[in-house]
C-alpha cells in the first residue's frame, strides 16, 4: 500500500488549518483579556490597601494626635499650677515626657502609613521628604534628583513612592550605606526612578527573592502598571535599583 498522501488528506488539511488557527486566536484574546483583568483587579486591591493607609494615617494624625497634644497641654496647665508638690511635679514631668514620646510616636507612625506630602503636593516633594526622613532616622546621605515632569497619575506617584520607600531602607538596614542617590526622570514616555546606594551590594535574584527585602512586591505592584524592576549589584560593589513605568496621564 502506498504511503503517499493522496488529494483528499491534503484538502483534509488545508481544511483543518483556517479552524485551528481561529482557535488559537480566539485562546489568546482568552488569555489576553485574562491577563487584563487580573492587573485590573490586582490594581484594585493594591488601591484599596492605599485607600485603608491613607484613612488610618488621617486618623492617627488628625484624631489621636490631637487628643494627645490636648492631654500634654492639660498636664502642663496642671504642672503649673499653684498648689503642685515637688513629688506631683515630678510625676506630671513624667507623664508630659511619655505624652510628647508618644506623640512623636504617633505622627511618625502616620507618615509612614501615607505621608500627607505625597497627596497634598505630588511625588517630588514627597521624595525630597523621604530623603529628609532617612538622613534623620539613619544619618546616610540622600541626594535627590528629580527631572521637570508632567502631570502624573496619582496611582503611578503612589506606586514609585513605594518602591523609593522600600530602596531606601534596605539601603538603610541592609546594605550599611553611607550614601545614596535617588533620581526621578521622564523620557520617551516612561518614568523611570533609580536608586543607587554605595553599600555593601547584594545577589540580585536573592533579593527579589527574599520576603524581608519587599523588593518581590514591588516588582510584582509595577508589572500591574505595565513596569518593570531591575536591579544591578554585586557583594561589595554597591546597588543599582532602577523602576520603569509608562506614563500615565492624571
Amino acid at each position: 500500500m502506498s504511503d503517499i498522501p493522496s488529494g483528499r488528506d491534503h484538502d483534509q488539511r488545508d481544511d483543518l488549518l483556517p479552524a485551528l488557527r481561529e482557535q488559537y486566536e480566539r485562546l489568546l484574546q482568552r488569555l489576553e483579556a485574562n491577563e487584563r483583568e487580573f492587573r485590573r483587579l490586582g490594581r484594585a486591591v493594591w488601591r484599596v490597601q492605599e485607600d485603608e493607609q491613607r484613612r488610618l494615617a488621617r486618623e492617627l494624625h488628625d484624631g489621636i494626635g490631637q487628643n494627645l497634644t490636648a492631654l500634654k497641654h492639660r498636664l502642663v496647665q496642671l504642672q503649673l499650677g499653684f498648689g503642685v508638690t515637688p513629688e506631683q511635679r515630678t510625676q506630671l514631668d513624667a507623664a508630659i515626657a511619655l505624652c510628647s514620646d508618644t506623640l512623636t510616636d504617633t505622627r511618625e507612625l502616620s507618615r509612614l502609613l501615607r505621608p500627607q506630602v505625597l497627596d497634598d503636593l505630588g511625588l517630588g516633594p514627597a521624595l525630597q521628604w523621604l530623603a529628609r526622613s532617612q538622613r534623620e532616622s539613619s544619618g546616610m546621605e540622600v541626594t535627590v534628583e528629580i527631572d521637570a515632569l508632567p502631570p502624573l497619575d496619582g496611582d503611578v506617584q503612589t506606586l514609585l513612592f513605594r518602591v523609593a520607600q522600600e530602596a531606601l531602607n534596605n539601603a538603610a538596614k541592609h546594605a550599611d550605606a553611607r550614601s545614596v542617590l535617588l533620581r526621578l526622570v521622564a523620557r520617551s514616555g516612561l518614568l523611570q526612578l533609580q536608586v543607587v546606594d554605595d553599600g555593601r551590594g547584594c545577589d540580585p535574584d536573592a533579593a527579589l527573592r527574599s520576603g524581608g527585602s519587599g523588593l518581590g512586591g514591588m516588582r510584582e505592584r509595577l508589572r500591574l502598571y505595565d513596569g518593570r524592576l531591575e536591579i544591578h549589584s554585586a557583594p561589595g560593589a554597591g546597588t543599582r535599583l532602577r523602576a520603569v513605568v509608562p506614563l500615565i496621564d492624571a
